[in-house]
């Protein structure tokens, strides 16, 4: 075998690798990424305990919480898009309690709907703190002084509602509002796309071997009929 067969085989073994590598890596990227989202889930749906007095971010993301108090008059409403109902609103409420108000999302509304009266009394709510993050690039500007949300922006809304800027998505309420539909908190949203980016290395492997496989055929081709002497 000449030398620029050699060499051409043994560079594309190496990007082989390469692709093969990122697939491999791409697929314990999954397995870690699915280990994630069981604890998430886990957090998620453990016993409700009492809201920490200084919530973190970090610390306290996901954190099951119950929480009673009374409901204010005053609702934002937060346009959304939900698979199964359409366009609609979350509705962000302010809920005052023994330790101060914080923010409640109550939940989904089609914009059709009429807007539900607030409860009456002392409402308990059970679900997570959250950090929501519902902006991207083409999110528009929230404009509080219209009441008109696009984001759960909690730093805005704390302001708007006179609240601690705490946010908890229920995921039920006692008494229950029936007209509102619980949107709460899962890994649904948390992207895993590892499977994807595995499938498509490995994909380019078997194509990196096939193109090879090709080359280095026409080469060896090439180079037998240059050595097979002409008959003149």
């Amino acid at each position: 075998m000449n030398l620029r067969l050699i060499l051409t085989a043994s560079l594309s073994i190496a990007i082989l690798a390469v692709f093969l590598g990122l697939g491999k890596w791409q697929l314990d990227r999954l397995q870690w990424k699915q280990d994630v989202l069981a604890d998430i889930e886990a957090r998620i749906g453990a016993d409700p305990v009492d809201l920490p007095a200084q919530p973190d971010p970090a610390r306290d993301k996901y954190l099951p919480v119950k929480v009673t108090g009374t409901m204010g008059n005053e609702t934002l409403r937060v346009l959304v898009s939900s698979r199964d109902a359409g366009a609609g609103y979350r509705l962000i409420s302010a809920l005052t309690t023994s330790d101060g108000a914080v923010l409640i999302d109550r939940g989904f509304i089609r914009v059709a709907d009429t807007m539900p009266a607030r409860p009456a009394g002392e409402i308990t709510v059970e679900g997570n703190l959250h950090w929501p993050d519902d902006r991207n690039n083409a999110t528009p500007d929230n404009q509080p002084t219209d009441n008109i949300w696009f984001a759960r922006d909690i730093g805005q809304m704390a302001a708007a509602l006179s609240t601690r800027p705490i946010l908890i998505t229920a995921r039920q309420t006692t008494p229950p509002e029936a007209a509102i539909t619980p949107m709460p908190v899962t890994s649904a949203g948390i992207p895993n796309d590892h499977l994807e980016y595995a499938m498509t290395w490995f994909l380019m492997a078997a194509t990196w071997v096939m193109m090879t496989g090709f080359a280095l055929w026409r080469m060896k081709r090439r180079t037998r009929d240059t050595r097979i002497p002409r008959n003149d």
